[in-house]
């Protein structure tokens, strides 16, 4: 199944939050911090949002930093993912 957004919305995946410290000490399911690091998965259209265009920045595959409460989490075939607003997205990693 494919999810296709609308408007200025995108699809990201989180990236899992390391299970292991850097010193190697491994931690639990509720120590580990959430992480706000994502994959861009789908991009909407842009176009007209509110009567501003909107251009859009992410494209898939793009790693994201995005707002710690932004967006709808969702549960689609055992992968869970989130849609936002472009705007919610603060930041394209680059490596």
């Amino acid at each position: 199944m494919k999810i296709k957004p609308l408007a200025d919305r995108v699809v990201i995946q989180k990236i899992e939050a390391e299970e292991k410290t850097k010193s190697g000490i491994v931690l639990p399911g509720s120590a580990k911090e959430q992480p706000q690091m994502a994959v861009v998965k789908e991009v909407g259209p842009g176009g007209i949002v509110e009567g501003n265009q909107v251009k859009m920045e992410v494209k898939e595959n793009d790693k994201v930093i995005f707002s710690k409460f932004a967006g709808s989490e969702i549960k689609i075939e055992g992968q869970e993912y989130i849609i936002l607003r472009q705007s919610d997205i603060l930041a394209i990693i680059e490596e």
